[in-house]
């Protein structure tokens, strides 16, 4: 019987992931003051860019130092906290201040423009902002201004604005750039006096580990982004897993040039560092391939983590060769696969023969699947890897949602401790994603091989990867539709070698109006991120349907796909 049922088990597209050590039952507060009486003088946090340098101990201070000023400012368990800034040591600080007082802590996209902002500020009811002034082409001060005028004038404990009533108290980075309604952020220090050291601790006291504690947004293809709410036990979690897998201790040190408002930063590089005392290392601001070379170089870094399009920058960079990267021992590559050339120079040349490949969605804090460091080769470039401990994995049928056997395609969901526990303020959506036995469905298409290694095949829907973006053409959709010229709009993508994927949008012209490819991407600046701005416009009479009048969007990239010669 047991036999039978074994091979029966193999057969089919199911899998768990079993493992030896149980999962963390505290909170991200609790851990991280765990992880600084275990190693206080060792280094935390070096922010290159700003020449910051944080030991545990120093880092812990910060920390309590923020998270009694947001006390003082009459913050409380459960209010939202938006940080829209890019990387920087304020964002970690504010990170992990904000979940030792219970505070939700909202992602915002630091390529956000208006329309987003105002959406995630106000479907996520935000009473607090944290803000960086300025970063390359985002002016988030006078962004801010233009959906909140009246902070141009009001002082900080009177600021209310009428487009966002919910909106208490905004806290700019940049005090060069703050305006009278914004406080500082050594002016919001300046309240930590008012906060015992007793009194953080005793809050601290009262959360729980599955109360949510992130909100990261992820665009809908039905046009709203949603707000994937993320818990203490999800995220820190799965950064730990991430993190043991490949083999981390406090003597790594882990290079994050990736974006922290992303899980990829936040989660897979924080989180996985503060549960193991590894040190956390942000070589700038934005990518930038020569910092990042640098930042390994000359902090003697074990780890390294980018999407395929910044390794391939890194590598092809003129001075890679000036730098000295034998310290590299792992890391992880993520967002899309590998070609096998670059995954074989990323070995060779960067010493990276540990790396690893992970998978998975915002929805599941995120990694679901990851490569062992000791994976073959042809496994890290054709596959996501195999099931992450303590995780559930299987393929259906999406026409019968029964399990499909091992080789056939089905859609992969995934069950257990990562699944998050809904979309804010959404239950419509929440019911349509996670089913009544608590399997998120991904929607991505996939194959499992005998070994447990899952492929990603393709997407049920037709969600974009630009350069490890996801991007969901409905939400760019519905913003065209708004020029007053386009009478209908589709969005596809198509092939980019260097992106692997760009956006093209289909456009028909209501009756008499004109436009051109190039005034439609300049009415998309500033509303909306320049990652989703069309790169190609086609200007169509009709698209291609089937008889019930479905839009066939696949016969759409086949032949943008011709006809741009990007095949």
């Amino acid at each position: 019987m047991t036999r039978q049922h074994s091979q029966i088990r193999v057969q089919n597209s199911y899998v768990s992931g079993i493992s030896d050590t149980p999962l963390k039952g505290q909170t991200i507060g609790d851990c991280f003051d765990e992880t600084v009486a275990r190693f206080p003088d060792g280094d935390a946090l070096l922010s290159l860019h700003q020449g910051l340098r944080y030991t545990w101990t120093e880092l812990q201070q910060a920390v309590d130092e923020a998270a009694r000023a947001l006390l003082a400012l009459g913050l409380a368990k459960g209010d939202r906290v938006g940080i829209w800034s890019p990387n920087c040591a304020e964002w970690t600080i504010t990170q992990f201040a904000t979940a030792k007082i219970g505070a939700v802590l909202v992602n915002i996209n630091p390529s956000y423009r208006t329309h987003e902002l105002e959406y995630a500020l106000k479907q996520s009811g935000a009473s607090t902002l944290v803000l960086q002034g300025k970063f390359k082409s985002s002016d988030y001060v006078a962004t801010l201004a233009e959906l909140a005028p009246e902070i141009r004038d009001a002082a900080p404990d009177t600021f209310s604005c009428a487009s966002l009533p919910e909106l208490k108290r905004v806290v700019c980075l940049d005090a060069d750039l703050a305006l009278p309604g914004m406080l500082t952020w050594q002016g919001m220090l300046g309240h930590a006096d008012q906060v015992s050291a007793e009194r953080l601790a005793e809050v601290q006291g009262t959360l729980q580990f599955d109360d949510p504690i992130n909100i990261q947004y992820t665009s809908g293809t039905t046009g709203a982004p949603k707000g994937a709410t993320l818990s203490h036990h999800n995220i820190l979690n799965n950064g730990f897993f991430v993190a043991r897998t490949m083999g981390f201790t406090e003597k790594d040190r882990l290079v994050i040039p990736v974006p922290l408002y992303h899980c990829f930063g936040m989660v897979m590089g924080n989180l996985g560092c503060v549960t193991h005392g590894a040190t956390m290392i942000y070589p700038g601001d934005g990518f930038d391939p020569e910092a990042t070379l640098k930042a390994v170089s000359e902090e003697k870094a074990t780890a390294l983590y980018g999407v395929p399009t910044m390794f391939i920058a890194e590598l092809e960079h003129a001075n890679f060769a000036q730098y000295d990267l034998s310290t590299l021992r792992t890391g992880i590559m993520a967002g899309s696969i590998c070609p096998i050339e670059v995954m074989r120079q990323v070995i060779d040349k960067m010493n990276m023969e540990d790396v690893t490949i992970c998978y998975g969605m915002t929805e599941t804090s995120p990694v679901s699947f990851q490569t062992q460091t000791d994976a073959p080769l042809d496994k890290r470039v054709t596959t996501v890897g195999t099931i992450h401990p303590h995780l559930e994995v299987k393929l259906v049928s999406p026409e019968t949602g029964a399990v499909v056997p091992r080789g056939e395609t089905g859609e992969l969901c995934t069950r257990g401790y990562s699944v998050m526990l809904g979309y804010w303020e959404n239950e419509e959506a929440t019911d349509k994603s996670i089913d009544a036995a608590g399997w998120m469905h991904t929607g991505d298409l996939a194959t499992m091989d005998e070994e447990g290694y899952v492929a990603i095949v393709g997407r049920i829907k037709d969600m974009i990867i630009r350069g490890g973006e996801n991007i969901y053409p409905r939400e760019i959709e519905d913003f065209l539709y708004t020029h007053p010229a386009i009478s209908d709009v589709q969005v596809i993508g198509v092939p980019d070698e260097k992106y692997g994927e760009e956006v093209m949008a289909w456009v028909k012209l209501s009756e008499g109006q004109q436009l051109t490819g190039d005034e439609l991407k300049e009415f998309c600046k500033g509303k909306i991120a320049h990652y989703k701005v069309p790169r190609y416009v086609k200007f169509v009479d009709e698209f291609p349907m089937t008889v019930t009048g479905k839009i066939q969007k696949f016969k759409m990239r086949e032949e943008a796909t011709h006809e741009l010669g990007l095949a």
